[in-house]
Protein backbone atom coordinates (compact mmCIF):
# COMPACT_ATOMS: atom_id res chain seq x y z
CA UNK A 1 0.00 0.00 0.00
CA UNK A 2 2.51 2.42 1.24
CA UNK A 3 4.76 1.72 -2.28
CA UNK A 4 2.13 2.64 -4.65
CA UNK A 5 0.55 5.46 -2.17
CA UNK A 6 2.17 8.23 -4.16
CA UNK A 7 0.09 6.59 -7.47
CA UNK A 8 -3.34 6.95 -5.67
CA UNK A 9 -2.45 10.82 -4.99
CA UNK A 10 -1.80 11.65 -8.32
CA UNK A 11 -4.63 9.64 -9.73
CA UNK A 12 -6.91 11.68 -6.82
CA UNK A 13 -5.27 14.92 -8.11
CA UNK A 14 -6.49 13.62 -11.50
CA UNK A 15 -10.21 13.49 -10.95
CA UNK A 16 -9.35 17.59 -9.78
CA UNK A 17 -8.15 18.61 -12.87
CA UNK A 18 -11.37 16.44 -14.23
CA UNK A 19 -13.90 18.82 -11.73
CA UNK A 20 -11.70 21.76 -13.33
CA UNK A 21 -11.93 21.07 -17.11
CA UNK A 22 -15.77 19.91 -16.81
CA UNK A 23 -16.68 23.10 -14.42
CA UNK A 24 -15.04 25.98 -14.57
CA UNK A 25 -16.76 27.28 -18.00
CA UNK A 26 -20.20 26.09 -17.13
CA UNK A 27 -19.46 29.08 -14.25
CA UNK A 28 -19.37 31.38 -16.48
CA UNK A 29 -22.48 30.60 -19.04
CA UNK A 30 -23.93 34.05 -17.80
CA UNK A 31 -20.98 36.13 -18.23
CA UNK A 32 -19.81 34.39 -21.67
CA UNK A 33 -23.71 35.35 -22.47
CA UNK A 34 -23.26 38.53 -21.85
CA UNK A 35 -19.36 39.69 -22.94
CA UNK A 36 -19.98 37.65 -26.40
CA UNK A 37 -23.67 38.57 -26.84
CA UNK A 38 -24.68 34.37 -26.89
CA UNK A 39 -27.86 32.92 -25.83
CA UNK A 40 -27.79 30.42 -22.92
CA UNK A 41 -29.02 27.92 -25.02
CA UNK A 42 -26.30 28.28 -28.02
CA UNK A 43 -23.89 27.88 -24.88
CA UNK A 44 -24.88 24.51 -24.33
CA UNK A 45 -22.63 23.46 -26.89
CA UNK A 46 -19.95 23.74 -24.26
CA UNK A 47 -20.82 21.60 -22.29
CA UNK A 48 -22.55 19.46 -25.41
CA UNK A 49 -18.88 19.80 -26.87
CA UNK A 50 -16.37 18.75 -23.86
CA UNK A 51 -18.40 15.77 -23.64
CA UNK A 52 -18.67 15.15 -26.86
CA UNK A 53 -15.18 14.99 -26.91
CA UNK A 54 -14.34 13.56 -23.76
CA UNK A 55 -16.53 10.74 -25.35
CA UNK A 56 -14.73 10.26 -29.02
CA UNK A 57 -11.57 10.08 -27.03
CA UNK A 58 -12.52 7.45 -24.67
CA UNK A 59 -13.82 5.37 -28.05
CA UNK A 60 -10.20 5.78 -29.69
CA UNK A 61 -8.15 5.41 -26.79
CA UNK A 62 -9.41 1.60 -26.40
CA UNK A 63 -7.55 1.27 -29.64
CA UNK A 64 -4.10 2.77 -28.78
CA UNK A 65 -3.63 2.83 -24.89
CA UNK A 66 -2.23 -0.69 -25.02
CA UNK A 67 0.49 0.62 -27.44
CA UNK A 68 1.74 3.82 -25.92
CA UNK A 69 1.04 2.41 -22.19
CA UNK A 70 -0.22 4.20 -19.10
CA UNK A 71 2.07 6.73 -18.25
CA UNK A 72 2.46 8.08 -21.70
CA UNK A 73 -1.35 8.40 -21.85
CA UNK A 74 -1.47 10.08 -18.88
CA UNK A 75 1.10 12.94 -19.25
CA UNK A 76 -0.43 13.50 -22.94
CA UNK A 77 -3.74 14.12 -21.09
CA UNK A 78 -2.10 16.61 -18.34
CA UNK A 79 -0.86 18.39 -21.29
CA UNK A 80 -3.95 18.80 -23.23
CA UNK A 81 -5.51 19.86 -20.48
CA UNK A 82 -2.97 22.77 -19.41
CA UNK A 83 -2.95 23.89 -23.09
CA UNK A 84 -6.61 24.17 -23.36
CA UNK A 85 -6.77 26.40 -20.13
CA UNK A 86 -4.22 28.22 -21.41
CA UNK A 87 -6.15 29.38 -24.74
CA UNK A 88 -8.87 30.37 -23.01
CA UNK A 89 -7.00 33.35 -22.19
CA UNK A 90 -6.00 34.06 -26.09
CA UNK A 91 -8.33 32.27 -28.40
CA UNK A 92 -11.51 34.07 -27.56
CA UNK A 93 -9.94 37.55 -28.32
CA UNK A 94 -8.06 36.45 -31.81
CA UNK A 95 -11.09 34.02 -32.86
CA UNK A 96 -14.04 36.13 -32.10
CA UNK A 97 -15.08 34.57 -28.39
CA UNK A 98 -17.39 31.85 -28.69
CA UNK A 99 -15.17 29.80 -31.80
CA UNK A 100 -12.17 30.49 -29.61
CA UNK A 101 -14.10 29.15 -26.39
CA UNK A 102 -15.16 26.08 -28.32
CA UNK A 103 -11.38 25.26 -29.25
CA UNK A 104 -10.37 25.79 -25.83
CA UNK A 105 -12.56 23.01 -24.49
CA UNK A 106 -11.85 20.96 -27.67
CA UNK A 107 -8.26 21.09 -26.49
CA UNK A 108 -8.92 20.09 -22.54
CA UNK A 109 -11.79 17.59 -23.12
CA UNK A 110 -9.18 15.68 -24.80
CA UNK A 111 -7.02 15.42 -21.48
CA UNK A 112 -10.59 15.00 -19.64
CA UNK A 113 -11.50 11.75 -22.11
CA UNK A 114 -7.96 10.31 -21.52
CA UNK A 115 -7.88 11.01 -18.10
CA UNK A 116 -11.82 9.13 -18.11
CA UNK A 117 -9.99 6.36 -19.20
CA UNK A 118 -6.92 6.00 -17.59
CA UNK A 119 -7.20 7.04 -13.91
CA UNK A 120 -9.74 4.15 -12.79
CA UNK A 121 -7.99 0.83 -14.50
CA UNK A 122 -4.59 2.43 -12.84
CA UNK A 123 -6.27 2.55 -9.53
CA UNK A 124 -7.68 -0.75 -10.20
CA UNK A 125 -4.35 -1.65 -10.78
CA UNK A 126 -2.99 -0.55 -7.06
CA UNK A 127 -2.46 -3.78 -4.94
CA UNK A 128 -4.36 -2.68 -2.35
CA UNK A 129 -7.58 -4.03 -0.41
CA UNK A 130 -10.99 -2.64 -0.31
CA UNK A 131 -11.57 -1.15 -3.75
CA UNK A 132 -14.55 -0.20 -4.06
CA UNK A 133 -13.96 2.21 -1.43
CA UNK A 134 -11.11 3.38 -2.73
CA UNK A 135 -12.77 3.61 -5.59
CA UNK A 136 -15.63 5.56 -4.49
CA UNK A 137 -13.21 7.71 -2.14
CA UNK A 138 -11.27 8.57 -5.10
CA UNK A 139 -14.36 9.85 -7.28
CA UNK A 140 -15.04 11.51 -4.08
CA UNK A 141 -12.03 13.93 -5.17
CA UNK A 142 -13.54 14.96 -8.26
CA UNK A 143 -16.48 16.85 -6.21
CA UNK A 144 -13.95 18.36 -3.74
CA UNK A 145 -12.65 19.61 -7.18
CA UNK A 146 -15.90 21.18 -7.76
CA UNK A 147 -15.79 23.01 -4.58
CA UNK A 148 -12.62 24.15 -4.76
CA UNK A 149 -12.93 25.26 -8.17
CA UNK A 150 -16.03 26.91 -7.65
CA UNK A 151 -14.85 28.64 -4.04
CA UNK A 152 -11.79 29.60 -5.78
CA UNK A 153 -12.99 31.36 -8.89
CA UNK A 154 -15.76 33.15 -6.98
CA UNK A 155 -13.49 34.28 -4.57
CA UNK A 156 -11.35 35.61 -7.60
CA UNK A 157 -14.50 37.29 -9.38
CA UNK A 158 -15.05 38.72 -6.14
CA UNK A 159 -11.85 40.61 -5.63
CA UNK A 160 -10.97 40.99 -9.16
CA UNK A 161 -14.56 40.65 -11.48
CA UNK A 162 -15.80 38.44 -13.27
CA UNK A 163 -14.45 40.58 -16.28
CA UNK A 164 -10.63 39.23 -15.43
CA UNK A 165 -12.06 34.99 -16.10
CA UNK A 166 -9.02 34.72 -18.35
CA UNK A 167 -6.31 35.28 -15.53
CA UNK A 168 -8.51 32.42 -13.35
CA UNK A 169 -8.38 30.29 -16.54
CA UNK A 170 -4.46 30.67 -16.24
CA UNK A 171 -4.55 29.98 -12.90
CA UNK A 172 -6.22 26.67 -12.67
CA UNK A 173 -3.64 25.29 -15.65
CA UNK A 174 -1.15 25.22 -12.94
CA UNK A 175 -2.91 22.38 -11.83
CA UNK A 176 -2.17 20.14 -14.29
CA UNK A 177 0.93 21.07 -15.30
CA UNK A 178 1.86 19.88 -11.59
CA UNK A 179 0.59 16.35 -11.82
CA UNK A 180 1.82 15.95 -15.29
CA UNK A 181 5.28 16.25 -13.22
CA UNK A 182 4.35 13.90 -10.59
CA UNK A 183 3.05 11.22 -13.44
CA UNK A 184 6.62 11.51 -14.47
CA UNK A 185 7.75 9.33 -11.41
CA UNK A 186 4.97 7.60 -10.33
CA UNK A 187 5.10 3.98 -10.56
CA UNK A 188 2.37 2.24 -12.33
CA UNK A 189 0.62 -0.78 -12.00
CA UNK A 190 -0.80 -1.86 -15.75
CA UNK A 191 -4.24 -3.97 -14.85
CA UNK A 192 -3.32 -6.77 -17.50
CA UNK A 193 0.71 -7.82 -18.60
CA UNK A 194 2.16 -5.53 -20.94
CA UNK A 195 0.70 -6.75 -24.63
CA UNK A 196 -1.92 -8.83 -23.45
CA UNK A 197 -4.57 -5.54 -22.65
CA UNK A 198 -5.67 -5.32 -26.40
CA UNK A 199 -9.13 -4.37 -27.48
CA UNK A 200 -12.19 -7.34 -27.11
CA UNK A 201 -14.93 -5.78 -28.32
CA UNK A 202 -16.79 -9.00 -29.43
CA UNK A 203 -16.44 -10.60 -26.02
CA UNK A 204 -17.66 -7.57 -24.04
CA UNK A 205 -20.63 -6.83 -26.01
CA UNK A 206 -21.32 -10.32 -26.62
CA UNK A 207 -22.60 -10.45 -22.23
CA UNK A 208 -25.72 -8.94 -21.69
CA UNK A 209 -24.55 -7.98 -18.25
CA UNK A 210 -21.58 -5.05 -19.77
CA UNK A 211 -24.64 -3.56 -22.29
CA UNK A 212 -26.73 -3.16 -19.17
CA UNK A 213 -23.51 -1.31 -17.80
CA UNK A 214 -23.07 0.84 -21.05
CA UNK A 215 -26.96 1.66 -20.34
CA UNK A 216 -26.13 2.55 -16.36
CA UNK A 217 -23.46 4.46 -17.20
CA UNK A 218 -25.14 6.47 -19.80
CA UNK A 219 -27.51 7.47 -17.25
CA UNK A 220 -25.20 7.81 -14.16
CA UNK A 221 -23.23 10.83 -16.19
CA UNK A 222 -26.60 12.36 -17.17
CA UNK A 223 -27.97 12.07 -14.38
CA UNK A 224 -25.27 14.07 -12.43
CA UNK A 225 -24.59 16.43 -15.32
CA UNK A 226 -27.91 17.36 -16.13
CA UNK A 227 -28.35 19.64 -12.95
CA UNK A 228 -24.34 19.91 -11.81
CA UNK A 229 -23.98 21.40 -15.16
CA UNK A 230 -26.72 23.83 -14.97
CA UNK A 231 -26.99 24.72 -11.30
CA UNK A 232 -24.87 27.76 -11.52
CA UNK A 233 -27.93 28.98 -14.43
CA UNK A 234 -30.54 27.59 -12.58
CA UNK A 235 -29.77 29.40 -9.49
CA UNK A 236 -29.45 33.00 -11.04
CA UNK A 237 -32.56 32.51 -13.40
CA UNK A 238 -35.16 30.03 -11.88
CA UNK A 239 -34.29 30.95 -8.21
CA UNK A 240 -33.43 34.44 -8.85
CA UNK A 241 -30.37 34.19 -6.28
CA UNK A 242 -26.88 36.65 -7.36
CA UNK A 243 -24.02 34.66 -8.97
CA UNK A 244 -21.85 34.56 -6.12
CA UNK A 245 -24.49 33.20 -3.47
CA UNK A 246 -25.79 30.59 -6.68
CA UNK A 247 -22.57 29.36 -7.29
CA UNK A 248 -22.03 29.17 -3.64
CA UNK A 249 -24.96 27.28 -1.90
CA UNK A 250 -26.26 25.79 -5.11
CA UNK A 251 -23.07 24.33 -7.17
CA UNK A 252 -21.10 24.48 -3.51
CA UNK A 253 -23.71 22.63 -2.29
CA UNK A 254 -24.42 19.90 -4.69
CA UNK A 255 -20.77 18.67 -5.67
CA UNK A 256 -20.37 18.74 -1.58
CA UNK A 257 -23.61 15.93 -0.39
CA UNK A 258 -22.03 14.00 -3.91
CA UNK A 259 -18.48 14.02 -2.12
CA UNK A 260 -19.81 12.84 1.22
CA UNK A 261 -21.82 10.28 -0.09
CA UNK A 262 -18.65 9.01 -2.01
CA UNK A 263 -16.53 8.89 0.98
CA UNK A 264 -19.28 8.07 3.23
CA UNK A 265 -19.52 4.32 1.29
CA UNK A 266 -15.98 3.92 1.39
CA UNK A 267 -15.81 4.52 4.72
CA UNK A 268 -19.05 1.87 5.28
CA UNK A 269 -18.14 -0.22 1.83
CA UNK A 270 -17.41 -3.28 3.48
CA UNK A 271 -20.49 -3.98 4.80
CA UNK A 272 -22.90 -1.54 2.55
CA UNK A 273 -23.82 -3.71 -0.50
CA UNK A 274 -23.01 -1.72 -3.99
CA UNK A 275 -26.32 -2.21 -5.37
CA UNK A 276 -28.43 -1.77 -2.70
CA UNK A 277 -26.63 1.25 -2.32
CA UNK A 278 -27.65 2.73 -6.25
CA UNK A 279 -31.08 1.71 -5.81
CA UNK A 280 -31.40 3.73 -2.57
CA UNK A 281 -29.62 6.49 -4.34
CA UNK A 282 -31.44 6.45 -7.68
CA UNK A 283 -34.66 6.52 -6.24
CA UNK A 284 -33.50 9.41 -4.03
CA UNK A 285 -32.83 11.28 -7.11
CA UNK A 286 -35.95 10.72 -9.12
CA UNK A 287 -37.74 12.47 -5.96
CA UNK A 288 -34.93 15.00 -5.72
CA UNK A 289 -35.43 16.15 -9.51
CA UNK A 290 -39.47 16.40 -8.53
CA UNK A 291 -38.30 18.68 -5.82
CA UNK A 292 -36.29 20.37 -8.20
CA UNK A 293 -38.87 21.25 -11.12
CA UNK A 294 -41.87 21.61 -9.18
CA UNK A 295 -40.87 23.31 -6.08
CA UNK A 296 -42.23 27.30 -6.54
CA UNK A 297 -40.37 27.71 -3.08
CA UNK A 298 -36.54 28.96 -3.99
CA UNK A 299 -35.46 27.48 -0.90
CA UNK A 300 -36.52 24.05 -2.03
CA UNK A 301 -35.53 23.99 -4.88
CA UNK A 302 -32.26 24.56 -3.71
CA UNK A 303 -32.88 21.95 -1.22
CA UNK A 304 -33.99 20.07 -3.96
CA UNK A 305 -30.12 20.89 -5.92
CA UNK A 306 -28.65 19.73 -2.53
CA UNK A 307 -30.05 16.61 -2.70
CA UNK A 308 -29.62 15.58 -6.12
CA UNK A 309 -25.72 16.06 -4.78
CA UNK A 310 -26.28 13.21 -2.45
CA UNK A 311 -27.88 11.18 -4.36
CA UNK A 312 -25.81 11.02 -7.86
CA UNK A 313 -22.47 10.40 -5.99
CA UNK A 314 -22.62 6.23 -6.16
CA UNK A 315 -23.95 6.12 -9.53
CA UNK A 316 -20.11 6.27 -11.60
CA UNK A 317 -18.08 4.66 -8.81
CA UNK A 318 -20.36 1.91 -8.09
CA UNK A 319 -20.91 1.67 -11.70
CA UNK A 320 -17.28 1.22 -12.54
CA UNK A 321 -16.95 -1.25 -9.34
CA UNK A 322 -19.95 -3.65 -10.65
CA UNK A 323 -18.70 -3.63 -13.63
CA UNK A 324 -15.06 -4.35 -12.48
CA UNK A 325 -16.85 -7.98 -10.94
CA UNK A 326 -19.56 -8.27 -13.55
CA UNK A 327 -17.97 -8.82 -16.67
CA UNK A 328 -15.84 -10.90 -17.81
CA UNK A 329 -12.66 -9.50 -19.75
CA UNK A 330 -12.20 -6.66 -17.22
CA UNK A 331 -9.61 -4.68 -18.98
CA UNK A 332 -8.85 -0.92 -20.71
CA UNK A 333 -11.07 -1.71 -23.26
CA UNK A 334 -13.96 -2.13 -20.63
CA UNK A 335 -12.73 0.85 -18.94
CA UNK A 336 -12.72 2.82 -22.15
CA UNK A 337 -16.23 1.72 -23.36
CA UNK A 338 -17.57 2.92 -19.84
CA UNK A 339 -16.72 6.03 -20.09
CA UNK A 340 -17.51 6.02 -23.02
CA UNK A 341 -21.00 5.73 -22.12
CA UNK A 342 -20.42 7.80 -19.07
CA UNK A 343 -19.34 11.04 -21.32
CA UNK A 344 -22.33 9.92 -23.55
CA UNK A 345 -24.61 10.93 -20.77
CA UNK A 346 -22.66 14.01 -19.28
CA UNK A 347 -23.46 15.23 -22.97
CA UNK A 348 -26.63 14.16 -23.21
CA UNK A 349 -28.08 14.78 -19.71
CA UNK A 350 -27.23 18.93 -20.17
CA UNK A 351 -28.09 18.75 -23.73
CA UNK A 352 -31.96 17.78 -22.69
CA UNK A 353 -32.05 20.56 -19.97
CA UNK A 354 -30.71 22.84 -22.14
CA UNK A 355 -33.11 22.20 -25.25
CA UNK A 356 -36.12 21.51 -23.23
CA UNK A 357 -35.55 25.13 -21.61
CA UNK A 358 -34.94 26.67 -24.64
CA UNK A 359 -38.23 24.99 -26.28
CA UNK A 360 -40.18 26.75 -23.20
CA UNK A 361 -38.42 30.26 -22.80
CA UNK A 362 -35.62 29.28 -20.98
CA UNK A 363 -37.80 27.84 -18.36
CA UNK A 364 -34.91 25.33 -16.55
CA UNK A 365 -37.32 23.52 -14.25
CA UNK A 366 -39.07 21.98 -17.35
CA UNK A 367 -35.62 21.14 -18.40
CA UNK A 368 -34.72 19.54 -15.30
CA UNK A 369 -38.19 17.85 -15.24
CA UNK A 370 -37.53 16.21 -18.63
CA UNK A 371 -34.45 14.93 -17.60
CA UNK A 372 -36.28 12.63 -14.76
CA UNK A 373 -36.02 10.13 -17.59
CA UNK A 374 -32.35 9.16 -16.42
CA UNK A 375 -32.29 8.49 -13.05
CA UNK A 376 -35.93 6.18 -13.58
CA UNK A 377 -34.07 4.43 -16.38
CA UNK A 378 -31.01 3.95 -14.26
CA UNK A 379 -33.23 2.26 -11.09
CA UNK A 380 -34.86 -0.09 -13.77
CA UNK A 381 -31.52 -1.23 -14.93
CA UNK A 382 -29.91 -1.87 -11.67
CA UNK A 383 -33.37 -4.10 -10.66
CA UNK A 384 -32.57 -5.84 -13.71
CA UNK A 385 -29.27 -6.20 -12.96
CA UNK A 386 -29.90 -7.81 -9.48
CA UNK A 387 -32.48 -10.07 -10.93
CA UNK A 388 -29.90 -11.06 -13.49
CA UNK A 389 -27.42 -11.87 -10.38
CA UNK A 390 -29.99 -13.81 -8.90
CA UNK A 391 -30.92 -16.24 -11.33
CA UNK A 392 -27.50 -16.87 -12.31
CA UNK A 393 -27.11 -17.72 -8.45
CA UNK A 394 -29.83 -20.63 -9.41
Amino acid sequence: MDKCRPTILACFLSYIVQSVIVNFAPLLFVTFSEEFDVSLELLTLLATLNFGVQLTVDLLASRFIHKIGYRKGMLLAHTMAFLGLVSMMVLPDLLGGFAGLLISVMIYAVGGGLLEVLVSPIVEACPTKNKAGIMSLMHSFYCWGVVATVLVSTGFFVLFGTHNWRIMAIIWAILPLCNFLMFLKVPLYPIVSEGEDKPNYKELFSQKVFVLMLVLMVCSGACEQAVAQWASAFTEKALSLDKTTGDLLGVCGFSVMMGIARMGYAKFSEKLPMKPAMIFSAALCIVSYLIVSLSSSPVVGLIGCIVCGFSVGLFWPGTFSLGTVSVKGCSTTMFALMALGGDIGCSLGPSVVGAVSGMFGGEFKIGILAAIVFPVVLLIGLILLTRMKEKKAL
